[in-house]
């Protein structure tokens, strides 16, 4: 099995919360319609799953993670939205699920955490009903930049990078989403990018406090001390910079995500 650089800690969850079907699936929409079928593959806490849920209803919607850790929570977000989903744990390479199974598959920020994304993707086609739209969206760490310049957030960006490639992931998977999608012999491809930019006060203290917390107490900070990527004094300073960001007045982020609507 793949491991999870980020994990399911609190500080990692804090922040795909945020996540939204329009702030990280626009490019999906127009192609969504009352009725159809979906499968979202990857749905963390399912604050995605829950707009998409709304906007293909009646359509059945199936949701899989790879951890049952995340489910609970995305099982009370469709509650309190008054949406029918079903959350199951499941296994990306080996769906269960016959073919042609739903009109939409979805994935977002997963395929840069597998070591086969390819076979990824091929299974999500096989399911996808001819006709169907497979849609997959993810960052591309090297294009993070900030403002003021701070060599903690440096080291972050190298350490992050470092750890996720021990894990066999690739952490700039966003320029590579439609040579992954060709390689798997899927050619009806429109490859977009969008961004995320951070820069109120409220963000900054939002993803700030999100990264500190991960620097220290998640996944990701287990696994750099676990392969002598760094110590955890050395992830305090890391957590450290992300608190003077956060803090800085005229502070700002962004970054670039690649995104595929592949028709199937």
């Amino acid at each position: 099995m793949d491991t999870y650089t980020h994990g399911h800690a609190e500080p990692v969850l804090q922040s795909h919360r945020w996540r939204t079907a329009q702030n990280s699936a626009a490019y999906l929409l127009p192609a969504l319609r009352p009725g159809a079928d979906l499968l979202d593959v990857g749905c963390g806490p399912g604050t995605i799953t829950v707009d998409l849920a709304a906007r293909v209803a009646p359509g059945r919607v199936l949701a899989l993670d790879v951890s049952p850790d995340p489910l609970p929570e995305a099982r009370a977000a469709a509650g309190r939205a008054g949406v029918e989903v079903t959350f199951e744990v499941g296994d990306v390479y080996a769906l269960d699920l016959p073919d042609g199974s739903f009109d939409v598959v979805h994935a977002h920020q997963v395929l840069q955490h597998l070591t086969d994304p390819v076979a990824a993707l091929r299974e999500m086609a096989r399911v996808c009903r001819p006709g169907g739209v497979v849609a997959v969206r993810d960052v591309d760490y090297a294009t993070f930049t900030w403002f003021p310049a701070n060599p903690g957030l440096d080291r972050w960006l190298e350490l992050y990078s470092a750890v996720a490639r021990a894990n066999g992931a690739e952490p700039d998977a966003g320029r590579r989403l439609l040579a992954w999608a060709h390689a798997a012999g899927l050619r009806d491809v429109t490859a977009t990018t969008s961004a995320w930019c951070y820069a109120s006060a409220e963000e900054r203290t939002w993803w700030g406090d999100s990264w500190a917390g991960r620097a220290t107490s998640s996944a990701f900070a287990e696994q750099a001390v676990a392969y002598g990527l760094a110590t955890p004094e050395q992830l305090e300073q890391v957590a450290d910079a992300w608190r003077v960001w956060r803090d800085a007045g005229d502070g700002w982020l962004g970054m670039m995500h690649g995104e595929l609507l592949i028709r199937v």
